[in-house]
């Protein structure tokens, strides 16, 4: 049984995302799946996957713990993928005929916790092509800027550059031939910059190409938990790149050939 949308998205809303390259949605996830989530995030954090990395950085204080490919490897997150909202509201927002799973991660920044996010766009990690390419992240405790608020460069989706992914983890590398993420600390009046508080069961989606970035947790005592799963609409196609972010198997797809697989299924259709 899938949920259906608590309402439609709206032009504005579809408008903001192809302008701005990020949204922020409120109230699309219940107090259900967000229990439900958290409950699979304790699990994860307790048993990690093979797929697990320290993405903490050296010196760090506090702890920040990410796995990727999750709900292959604990069924409350595939749960969520197949009866939530979430590829729908995707769809919808993309106005994509069908979605795929690319895969979903969990990121938790405890409080205290030094490391920040640096500044990156997603869609360079991925062995993926096309533009309906999207992350959405959903939260599970409330966000502010002082827990580690993402922040977005608002537009960048659309400076028709590609920038080389950066590994989050120090003792990983990749290596492709793409410039480097501009230093947006360095030129922050240059951009739009905008982040969200959010309630959990909000979430934000934003393209692939949209830079963006995040503080450590300064809090005190309050958790930064969020839940990412990345889609992908009916116009991307597989597209293999050696030392890339590491996908947890080989799909067996041909090089331009649509997503379709047991690794990269299809949650969601459009009706008709």
């Amino acid at each position: 049984m899938k949920d259906s949308l608590v309402r439609p998205i709206t032009d504005a809303e579809i408008a903001a995302y192809r302008r701005d390259g990020i949204v922020c949605l409120r109230g699309f996830f219940n107090f259900d799946w967000v229990e439900h989530v958290r409950g699979a995030v304790e699990q994860n954090i307790a048993n990690p996957s093979g797929m697990v990395k320290d993405i903490n950085q050296a010196g760090s204080t506090g702890f920040f713990f990410g796995d990727t490919f999750v709900s292959h490897h604990i069924p409350a997150y595939r749960t969520f993928v197949d009866g939530s909202p979430a590829a729908e509201l995707v769809g919808s927002l993309l106005g994509a005929d069908k979605v795929n799973l690319i895969f979903d991660q969990v990121l938790v920044k405890e409080p205290g916790t030094s490391t920040k996010t640096k500044w990156h766009h997603d869609a360079t990690y991925w062995p993926v092509m096309g533009d309906m390419i999207a992350t959405l992240w959903m939260a599970l405790d409330p966000v502010t800027y002082e827990t580690g608020a993402v922040e977005y460069v608002k537009g960048s989706h659309r400076w028709g550059k590609r920038f080389a992914a950066a590994s989050f983890s120090p003792h990983e590398s990749y290596k492709e031939d793409l410039p480097p993420v501009p230093d947006i600390d360095a030129e922050r009046d240059r951009h739009d910059i905008v982040w969200f508080e959010m309630e959990p069961g909000d979430c934000t989606i934003h393209h692939g190409l949209t830079v963006h970035g995040a503080p450590g947790n300064t809090s005190g005592g309050v958790r930064r938990r969020a839940y990412v799963t990345r889609w992908a609409g009916h116009d991307v196609v597989y597209n293999p790149r050696p030392n890339l972010q590491r996908m947890l198997r080989d799909p067996g797809i041909a090089p331009g050939g649509p997503l379709d697989s047991d690794l990269f299924p299809v949650i969601w259709r459009r009706a008709g």
